[in-house]
């Protein structure tokens, strides 16, 4: 529940994605580790064709055509809140994991770790002791300069904060780390969950967590200490509070500020209190994210009664700690989180294990994880597939018809500056300096969070090291790393089908070649564009260059307003626009590398079907994708990427090149020629 602003300019391919949900799991017995699972191979070549459902034309729902037959049968597990390819490579991802773990000494960190998270009988032997001293210094606060300085110690321990700090590079000096600070303080995914009548369901399965939360652990349940007082303060939050569309703006998110220029602007905070309970000794210069939301909050908070505050501080205590303390705890908080995605199971004890395994001791973890599982030969393949991705752009951006020479010059000079990290880090994280007790769950939390916000800070206002990774090597994901100028691909999700060395090549052209169009793409997308090939945000564009593009992104925004993902909810274009640009463009490189790695050379033609058309197919299906509504619906309020079923139907409709494969002339998605986006 503990929400921060997006302090690093990154767009992730997104697999899993369920917006403010850490999904809890219940105390149940460990199963029996496999020995090594092996990634799932999609057919003889890549393409599960027995999925398909030939029944449906490919221009009414490429999606269902390409999965029709497995989303009439696919079930969603009850701890799920979909089921998906990118969910199977995770489901996966976290047995591999398993097995590592399992076989480390009981006397090492990953052996300490795991076995405190598993000794159940310890755990429910504690209850909620282990939370009471972080309780107990809260009560004891009695003014509001105390109270800010308490907020800015949860950056390393339990708890929240109504401004989340955090450390990245200089927007206007991109090799230099500095202090970055954005609104927080909600505990619902985004704020229309406070505000509109669609998300009241959950709005009562907050409230009522609110109350047993205070109860649980003794609070005031009364007056301003009440769940009432508190919903009612992040409603007033809410309001203040920018759409997820405008936290993506790189130019309204930076507005630098000294310490000094930000307690004149938000005067109602103590922020010096709050920068010295976060170990920020000295604070420089600052970025300022929803700058006139942040002054609003500030408001909030000078106007709200201390004990009110108090009240949503230990309910965020109790909620972080919630899945390390006692079943009743854990239950609690699955009862609230439950309404957000619409699960009805909680995931088993093991992989939530694997889940904190990964967010304590994730490079620790790695390092095994990619020696068992990520051989040589795959990584040299991802290496030399980005190369020809990167090719595929260059030519792109040069035979551009309407950019001008000093927009192409810029543009090809920051696609050769962009780093490529695939599999692992060059350097690998020292853990060395936190403890880890393998009887002491809460404890190895509190230190683990200390120890991250501590490595944190330890590069506010030093150069930027661009060799360290925001992901960890098992991650089921990728991203860009916006300032940082760099593409990341961790090895978790370089397994079968979304890369599959044995696959034809068609297949892993259309499967991980558009992830990585993707990726690249996105130093190209609305706001990718903005960034130099330094990392600086900078216009680079001559006037005309800007207005083509912005008007191209308008338009492809409106298609996707207009798609209905669940009953009464569409898409917001706004929100997605980098995202779509990137799938579409990541497409469009992806099926231009793959044509060149034909070299002159007709593409093969396998069970009936052409490279071009194994190549559509293979990307469909690495997005094949069955969501509740509860989930398609928080993804939809707060998260940049489109649904599954529209990362298929979007950016294809506008491909002349998908059209020619599959001979579509007509259907409920077709475009006339001159209605198709063409921004790359």
């Amino acid at each position: 529940m503990k929400h921060s602003m997006l302090l690093r300019a990154t767009a992730s391919v997104a697999l899993l994605s369920v917006p403010g949900l850490t999904i809890p799991i219940a105390a149940n017995a460990q199963p029996a580790a496999p020995a090594r699972p092996q990634p799932q191979h999609y057919g003889t070549w890549g393409v599960d064709l027995a999925s398909m459902d030939k029944a449906v034309q490919p221009g009414d729902d490429f999606d269902a055509y390409t999965s029709g037959t497995w989303l009439k049968s696919a079930q969603i597990p009850a701890d799920q809140p979909s089921t998906s390819v990118s969910y199977d490579i995770y489901n996966l991802s976290q047995k591999q994991i398993q097995a590592i773990v399992e076989a480390s000494p009981p006397t090492s960190q990953i052996g300490g770790l795991f076995r405190s998270f598993m000794d159940e009988a310890k755990v429910e032997a504690a209850d909620g002791k282990p939370l009471i001293a972080d309780l107990n210094a809260l009560n004891a606060i009695r003014d509001k300069v105390a109270l800010a300085k308490f907020m800015g110690a949860t950056a390393g321990g339990y708890g929240g904060a109504f401004f989340g700090p955090g450390v990245y590079a200089d927007p206007a000096q991109p090799t230099m780390n500095v202090l970055w600070l954005g609104q927080a303080g909600l505990s619902l995914p985004e704020r229309d969950y406070y505000l509109l009548d669609t998300f009241k369901p959950q709005r009562e399965a907050y409230r009522a967590f609110l109350d047993r939360a205070l109860t649980m652990t003794g609070q005031p349940r009364t007056g301003p200490s009440s769940a009432d007082a508190v919903l009612a303060l992040e409603t007033e939050i809410a309001k203040v509070s920018w759409e997820a569309a405008a936290r993506r703006d790189l130019n309204k998110i930076n507005n630098p500020m000294t310490l000094a220029e930000l307690q004149a602007y938000a005067p109602g905070f103590d922020w010096s209190a709050f920068f010295a309970g976060a170990k920020v000794a000295k604070p420089g210069r600052i970025i300022v994210n929803e700058k006139d939301a942040i002054q609003k909050i500030a408001a909030i908070f000078a106007a709200t009664p201390i004990e009110t505050i108090k009240a949503w501080e230990a309910v965020q205590m109790i909620e972080q700690a919630s899945p390390f303390l006692s079943k009743r705890f854990v239950d609690s908080r699955f009862e609230f989180t439950k309404s957000l995605s619409g699960v009805t199971t909680q995931r088993p004890r093991w992989k939530r294990a694997m889940q904190r395994m990964d967010a304590s001791l994730g490079e620790l973890v790695g390092r095994t994880y990619v020696a068992d599982y990520f051989p040589a030969s795959s990584k040299a393949m991802m290496v030399d597939l980005v190369a020809n991705l990167k090719t595929a752009m260059a030519a792109r951006i040069k035979a551009n018809s309407w950019m001008a020479p000093e927009t192409k010059e810029a543009a090809l000079l920051k696609l050769s500056r962009m780093d490529v990290m695939v599999g692992y880090p060059d350097k690998w994280r020292d853990y060395s300096g936190l403890r880890v007790d393998a009887g002491d769950l809460y404890g190895n939390v509190k230190r683990s969070n200390a120890f991250e916000w501590d490595y944190q800070l330890s590069e506010l206002y030093k150069p930027v090291d661009r060799s360290k990774w925001g992901m960890t090597p098992q991650t089921v994901n990728a991203y860009n790393g916006g300032l940082e100028n760099k593409i990341v691909f961790p090895a978790g999700y370089l397994q079968a089908p979304h890369f599959d060395p044995k696959a034809d090549m068609a297949a892993n052209y259309g499967a991980i070649g558009s992830v990585i169009g993707h990726e690249i793409s996105h130093g190209f997308d609305d706001q990718g564009r903005k960034i130099d090939a330094t990392g600086a945000i900078r216009d680079w564009w001559t006037k005309a260059d800007g207005e083509r593009f912005e008007a191209q992104a308008a338009g492809f925004g409106k298609q996707y307003d207009t798609y209905e993902a669940v009953p009464g909810m569409f898409i917001n274009g706004k929100l997605t626009m980098g995202e779509n640009i990137a799938d579409l463009a990541g497409l469009q490189i992806a099926l231009d590398a793959y044509h060149a790695s034909l070299k002159g050379k007709p593409a093969p033609v396998i069970d009936g079907l052409t490279g071009d058309q194994r190549f559509f197919l293979a990307y469909a299906q690495a997005w094949r994708s069955k969501d509740r509504e509860d989930a398609l619906r928080s993804q939809m309020a707060s998260d940049p990427h489109s649904p599954s079923k529209y990362r298929v139907i979007g950016p294809l409709r506008n491909l002349d090149a998908w059209y020619a494969a599959f001979d579509v002339k007509g259907g409920k998605y077709y475009l006339a020629p001159e209605a198709r986006t063409r921004i790359w």
